[in-house]
């Protein structure tokens, strides 16, 4: 078994609510890598960052999306680092991945100032500049599919993620 699609992207790029919008679509399930590491942990992904570092979350992140990559059907979003991992973007290349690529301003609007991001919590402006910029060009180099979400709607972007899924 492997997921219809993995969706992938930068926080505040819209892989959760274009994720579900595009699951609902197509009749099959949603999975949050991250909702799964967090009921894998116990915990919060804030929590898990305090109480045993990134390092630990990192390697809690590769083993859920290992497995899911193998076990789960539907869509699949994966965090905003997971294609940190070399190997989980060797492995990605079986699979088709949409990039939900965003710009800096969108992104703030849509995440707000770090709430609840453990990576944001310090300068939350420079650091999601400085994650989009690291990370751009590890989601092009997995990606079947990329699609800009700027100033787009939800109802817009799933539309054309559906069209690219059914190949029209």
């Amino acid at each position: 078994m492997a997921p219809v699609a993995v969706f992938v992207g930068v926080m505040g790029a819209g892989k959760t609510t274009i994720g579900k919008a595009v699951a609902a679509e197509l009749g099959v399930a949603f999975a949050d890598t991250d909702a799964i590491i967090e009921e894998r942990a116990g915990k919060p992904i804030p929590e898990i960052f305090v109480d045993d570092g990134e390092a630990a979350f990192r390697a809690l992140e590769r083993e859920v999306v290992a497995s899911s990559l193998e076990t789960f059907g539907g869509i699949l979003a994966l965090g905003g680092g997971a294609i940190l991992d070399e190997g989980t973007r060797k492995i990605l290349t079986a699979h088709t991945v949409v990039f939900l690529s965003v710009e800096l301003s969108d992104a703030i609007k849509r995440v707000g100032l770090g709430a609840g991001r453990p990576l944001l919590a310090m300068n939350p402006r420079a650091t999601l500049k400085y994650l989009l910029d690291q990370r751009r060009p590890l989601y092009l180099e997995v990606a079947t599919h990329t699609l800009a979400t700027d100033g787009r709607d939800e109802q817009d972007v799933t539309a054309e993620v559906v069209a690219l899924l059914r190949g029209v």
